[in-house]
């Protein structure tokens, strides 16, 4: 059944009336009449008793007013339940993060976030594994590597570029390396994911290898294992901005390279029909990032 029709025949039930229930849609009465018509031969009932005086309604007619009402309750519903409210959230967000990323920055905001949208639920993957978003059902998902092409929608949320990190007191025992070629002289923490690592070298990006004194999985163990001195880490600016703000990692520049430049990314299935709890998130990091710039 076409919801309209229902929609109509209810009217004309409320006011007793074609015509009437045509002012009340501000339609024409031939609208109305057209619209009850197919929607009795949908049901293959008769639904009112027309005459030049009255219009009644059937028995089938009677029998059809609740299951009516409850279509039309339940389309109100849904669409009351899907619309998006301005500025607020709600359901379940569905979204996956880079595990240092995560930590760092979207796990902290979301004590923030969940107080201002009280009817919204979050369901948090963090993890440097690539996801199927759309097998797995997600609304959106941060990613930091550089994007392969791909019919996903992505939308950039801040700059992150590569960095070069390590503790002060390992300056302090083993030097500064300045160079590209001084790295060969210098233990390194390696992830796994990232076997050689990138530069870029008189305009060039190469990939340089490195001796790995510790290989991680985790951004979280690279970062523990640089501030301890174990070794130089290459990681991005929003694994380390706090370590970096408190000096328990000091950023170390080469004279003869630079780091690749590297964004922070939504990514969406689709640019349509976005859920407004994804519009909410996504405004809300970006007020995070730009807070934590400011402060850092």
């Amino acid at each position: 059944m076409f919801l309209p029709d229902v929609r109509t025949f209810l009217a004309v039930v409320s006011t007793g009336s074609l015509s009437a229930a045509a002012r009340q849609l501000d339609v024409a009465p031939m609208q109305v009449s057209r619209r009850v018509a197919v929607l009795e031969e949908d049901l293959g009932a008769r639904l009112f008793r027309r005459t030049t005086r009255s219009l009644t309604l059937t028995a089938e007619g009677e029998a059809f007013v609740p299951f009516a009402t409850a279509m039309a309750d339940a389309e109100s519903g849904a669409r009351a339940e899907l619309r998006p409210s301005p500025g607020t959230a709600s359901g379940v967000l569905r979204v996956t993060a880079p595990s240092g990323f995560g930590q760092s920055v979207v796990l902290p905001m979301l004590s923030d976030l969940l107080e201002a949208n009280p009817e919204l639920r979050i369901d948090l993957d963090v993890s440097d594994r690539q996801v199927d978003i759309v097998g797995q059902g997600l609304d959106v998902a941060l990613r930091i590597a550089p994007l392969e092409d791909s019919e996903l929608v992505a939308k950039k949320i801040a700059s992150n570029p590569r960095l070069v990190c390590t503790a002060p007191g390992y300056l302090k025992k083993h030097g500064r390396p300045l160079t590209v070629a001084d790295l060969d002289n210098h233990a390194c923490i390696r992830l796994s994911a990232l076997r050689r690592w990138p530069l870029i070298v008189d305009g060039m990006l190469i990939r340089k290898h490195v001796d790995a004194r510790v290989t991680t999985s985790s951004v979280e163990a690279a970062r523990s294992a640089a501030v301890q001195g174990l070794g130089l880490a290459q990681l991005t600016y929003w694994d380390v901005f706090r370590q970096l703000a408190d000096n328990s990692l000091m950023q170390i520049h080469l004279t003869d390279a630079a780091m690749e430049d590297l964004s922070v990314w939504a990514v969406m299935p689709s640019r349509q029909y976005v859920p407004n709890r994804v519009n909410v998130f996504l405004g809300a990091l970006q007020s995070k990032i730009a807070e934590l710039s400011e402060r850092h």
